[in-house]
């Protein structure tokens, strides 16, 4: 009895297997000598390279490029509070407002109520809005921003900040902007 060896496709006796190959079964079992032989050990094909269009640096995953890209994009977007245009996306520039360093809504709590009422307010961000109730302190009526309040309409994930569904939005399914401002 034998079987193929799976990295030298040699016909081999199954002494020339070890114990733990044979139990591999055909087809995935490597013989002794594709396992301990110099120079002849089967080797895994290199992982693919991802490689960056505009200047040609290589990336282990898609992940890596994809954030990469974002140092290629011009710098076009304008803040719609202060007015800095210094973003290269929608994402950025909400991500600007939600830190609370945009000089038009100080503080990070303020900011992230200014986004969601003005997300809140808009038509077409009604089905980005999910319908989390607001959380009440003591049975008052707390005006404050639910946990998740932003949704992908895409596969249905929630989002905590703005900024996030927009980088999700346009890493995972490739839509740059997708809301006007």
């Amino acid at each position: 009895m034998g079987r193929t060896c799976a990295a030298c496709d040699n016909w081999c006796s199954n002494s020339q297997f070890s114990r733990n190959q044979m139990m591999k079964g055909e087809g995935y079992s490597r013989c002794k000598d594709c396992v301990d032989g110099p120079g002849t050990a089967y080797q895994p094909p290199p992982p693919p390279l991802f490689r960056c269009n505009e200047c040609h640096r290589e990336f282990n995953n898609q992940n890596e490029l994809n954030m990469h890209m974002q140092v290629h994009r011009p710098r076009a977007v304008t803040c719609i509070l202060c007015g800095e245009k210094s973003f290269k996306s929608a994402a950025n520039m909400v991500q600007h407002v939600e830190s609370g360093y945009c000089t038009a809504c100080k503080g990070a709590d303020n900011a992230r109520q200014q986004i969601y009422g003005f997300a809140n307010s808009q038509r077409k961000m009604q089905p980005y809005m999910t319908d989390t109730p607001l959380l009440t302190n003591g049975g008052s009526n707390y005006q404050g921003v639910p946990d998740l309040p932003y949704k992908c309409q895409e596969c249905a994930k929630s989002f905590r900040q703005l900024s996030q569904l927009l980088q999700h939005m346009d890493n995972k399914h490739k839509q740059m902007r997708m809301i006007q401002y």
